[in-house]
């Protein structure tokens, strides 16, 4: 599968590409406002792509939503525990912006919610760790026996490496045999102090057993301690496990990005959900 590519426009980080179909901007800088919005829509438009997606400041929401950005989702605190942001998108075509299965994805959060009021305590089972280079082939072999397709290209170790070198800090739980069972990664953004908590995976004989919600509290352990304020995750929309892993951290709803992600072959929607770690 051909991912999709990350580059600049101006200063700012985007990502796009035919995979998930799609113009993202990632990181704005500032000094691109206004012009990057339609810099985007330019882009976009050129390359033929559905949708535009921009994580932006609350304060800089307008600039979008006066070019027919629609707001999706809002995390509080995101920016150094004080300042939101937003999850913006327009559609550039109009089947885009309708969920596949609202129905489903309606009961996965009232499940989520109601699961909530019942928090778990952590599963007992093999430590946590941190994973580094030397433990990046067998984590690239686990990300390759769970997901059939990804929109970042996790099952290749060299990648795996330079997250880690980038500021994502990876962490599993060992198996028999030195393989992992589970795994997932919290990219952090020291710059806004907030986290995104990512890229969980547990080989399907394991399910059920706890294992993302241990993950989740260690890194929620490890990212506390280097300062980050804000945790937050984009979930598949339709998945009932990760939702209620989230409810039941004590993370809140934030909304839902319509047909946002490709994951195994189709375009799927994602539910924000964030929880405040620190003032």
């Amino acid at each position: 599968m051909r991912h999709d590519s990350v580059t600049r426009l101006g200063n700012s980080l985007v990502q796009h590409g035919p995979a998930n179909d799609r113009v993202y901007l990632m990181k704005l800088d500032r000094a691109d406002l206004p012009g990057i919005v339609d810099a985007m829509r330019q882009l976009g438009r050129e390359r033929g792509y559905t949708k535009l997606f921009a994580k932006v400041p609350s304060d800089a929401a307008d600039h979008f939503a006066r070019r027919g950005f629609v707001n999706e989702a809002r995390v509080p605190g995101m920016r150094r525990g004080e300042g939101s942001a937003c999850f913006m998108s327009r559609y550039l075509a109009r089947r885009r912006a309708v969920p596949a299965d609202p129905g489903r994805i309606a009961d996965v959060l009232d499940v989520a919610e109601r699961k909530s009021r019942k928090p778990v305590a952590a599963a007992p089972g093999p430590d946590v760790i941190r994973l580094g280079h030397d433990q990046a082939g067998v984590l690239a072999e686990l990300y390759g026996a769970v997901f059939e397709t990804y929109p970042f290209p996790i099952t290749d170790p060299d990648y795996l490496r330079e997250a880690m070198d980038s500021g994502v800090a990876f962490f599993g739980i060992p198996g028999e045999g030195g393989g992992l069972v589970a795994a997932a990664s919290a990219e952090m953004d020291m710059h806004w102090k907030c986290a995104e908590m990512t890229d969980f995976a547990t080989l399907p004989a394991l399910r059920g057993q706890g294992a993302a919600g241990r993950l989740l509290i260690h890194m929620e352990e490890a990212v506390r301690f280097l300062g980050v304020c804000t945790a937050y995750t984009i979930a598949r929309a339709v998945s009932y496990g990760m939702n209620t892993v989230f409810a039941r951290g004590g993370y809140r709803y934030g909304g839902t990005l319509h047909n946002n992600t490709q994951i195994a072959g189709r375009l799927e929607s994602m539910n924000v959900w964030h929880r405040r770690l620190a003032g």
